[in-house]
């Protein structure tokens, strides 16, 4: 059924492919820069995966002006001011960013405070705050899951306010995606598989939130396949290029998807057990994903019926009764969870995850006022909210 209205927006060109970090000073002639400034991470320079982006820049004309490589794993107003603080320095024009979700947030926050000025997100917090384009900014992703090369959030602690400044805006967007294997083959097992559970994540809710729409509909529908086909073997065999490859498409795909159709109560719930837990954002995913869709599924069953056959193939979506494949669909994830387990031990309940009981009742709260919740399909009550992380808890 389509929507009375909608909008879709995707203007990131996607570079994918081996070797394709190597065209990085092509992409940056195009914008028509070239001193760009790098912000990575520790374990990026640590694992040599930046040596694979410096040495596209061999004999270019364009080079890298510097390297800002201690971004937390939990970015801060601090580290954006460090960063930003280099990129003028060293009179930079352009930001790549290489790594994962923390590292992306923050060369999209730097990004914010060089172009406009000042030394503080506040002011440029919330929806569409942002009102001119900003630097050009190269996305490389090190890991397959947040799609935040395709997104136009960031989200960054203000820890002398207490708070998390979230900023969304077409201008964060970057201007190119560059997915190539060589950047993701170092990922752990159970890296591998929370991030590709958190790509699922972002495909299935896109699929059957409020704002979903035909474009963000095919989209999901792509990233769900590959992660059915090549999740699990990128956790049994990560060196395989070609898992790595699947898989950061399957992030990319299921970030364009969501970034255009929003999230809804898995994050909601998610984020809540991330910040009062400190549970990765990709395991508390993987444990609330099945939960979630058995609590929405009075709503939007039909939705989750029509996912079984990217989720399990023509065969059993042919096999199964219309009337049961929602459910069918939440047992093919439960079943996938399982699997991970056994590979690579993903926690499947909160318990595993380390969750104290007592700390459910503050993660409820947190859920009921989490923003994504907006766009789930079924409301949700802070009872509601109790009673699905006592069933996830285990």
């Amino acid at each position: 059924m389509i929507p009375s209205y909608y909008e879709f927006f995707n203007p990131v060109k996607i570079l994918s492919g081996r070797l394709a970090a190597d065209n990085i000073p092509y992409e940056l002639e195009n914008l028509g820069v070239k001193t760009p400034l790098v912000i990575t991470d520790p374990g990026v320079v640590q694992a040599g995966l930046l040596d694979v982006v410096v040495s596209g820049f061999s004999g270019q004309d364009s080079q890298i002006a510097a390297v800002y490589d201690q971004t937390p794993p939990d970015s801060s107003m601090d580290t954006v001011r460090e960063a930003a603080r280099l990129y003028r320095e060293n009179s930079c024009d352009c930001l790549i960013a290489v790594g994962g979700g923390s590292v992306m947030d923050t060369a999209k926050s730097v990004n914010v405070l060089v172009t406009l000025g000042g030394d503080d997100l506040l002011a440029y917090g919330g929806a569409e705050q942002l009102k001119t384009p900003l630097q050009p900014l190269i996305a490389v992703p090190t890991t397959a899951g947040t799609g935040s090369e395709v997104t136009l959030v960031a989200i960054i602690a203000h820890k002398e306010k207490n708070v998390k400044v979230a900023m969304t805006s077409p201008h964060l967007l970057p201007r190119v995606a560059v997915l190539d294997p060589r950047l993701t083959l170092t990922m752990p097992p159970r890296i591998t598989a929370a991030t590709g559970m958190d790509a699922l994540t972002h495909a299935v809710e896109a699929y059957s939130c409020l704002q979903k729409n035909p474009m963000s509909d095919g989209y999901a529908h792509a990233a769900i396949e590959l992660v059915r086909d090549y999740l699990v073997p990128a956790v049994e065999n990560g060196k395989k290029e070609e898992n790595r490859m699947a898989m950061a498409n399957a992030a990319l795909l299921a970030g364009v998807a969501f970034s255009n159709s929003m999230v809804g109560m898995v994050h909601s719930v998610a984020h809540a057990v991330g910040g009062v837990a400190h549970v990765p954002h990709g395991v508390a995913n993987a444990i609330m994903l099945p939960w979630v869709m058995e609590y929405n599924m009075q709503k939007v069953g039909d939705f989750y019926g029509e996912l079984l056959l990217p989720l399990a193939g023509p065969e059993t979506f042919a096999t199964t009764p219309k009337q049961d494949r929602g459910t069918k669909s939440v047992a093919v994830i439960r079943d996938m969870n399982k699997k991970l387990y056994e590979l690579c031990n993903l926690p499947i309940t909160l318990k595993d995850a380390g969750v104290p009981r007592n700390q459910l009742d503050d993660i409820a709260k947190a859920a009921i006022n989490d923003g994504s919740l907006t766009f789930n399909p079924e409301e949700m009550d802070l009872d509601q909210a109790r009673d699905i992380l006592e069933k996830a808890f285990g």
